[in-house]
């Protein structure tokens, strides 16, 4: 299975005018088109912008990974202390009832 990037820029000529393309992979099979410019007089101008708008898109992904990373840790921290606490409580109240059953059970007639 090969690696392909997933978002890319694509770079058209049509009817004198050239169009800058940023292009996200949906499935293997599948390309759509993130964002589009039209109207460029030259291939230079729409690589430029192409590659402004591609880097845009790349950084606001980064910083949104980042961001969900974080909660994700915080969400999975306050899981994981919301589970020691009730196993604490539970370990608290297994031992006060295992002495009250002793004490039920040792007692003498």
């Amino acid at each position: 299975m090969t690696q392909q990037k997933k978002y890319g820029l694509r770079v058209i000529e049509a009817e004198g005018t050239w169009t800058a393309q940023v292009t996200r992979r949906m499935t293997a099979r599948k390309t759509v088109v993130s964002k589009s410019q039209k109207g460029f007089a030259t291939e230079a101008e729409a690589n430029e912008w192409g590659n402004k708008a591609l880097q845009e898109i790349v950084e606001n992904l980064m910083v949104r990974n980042e961001r969900r990373a974080k909660q994700r840790t915080e969400r999975n921290e306050a899981l994981a202390a919301k589970e020691a606490a009730a196993q604490e409580w539970r370990d608290a109240h297994d031992d006060a009832s295992d002495a009250d059953d002793q004490d039920i059970y040792s007692k003498e007639d």
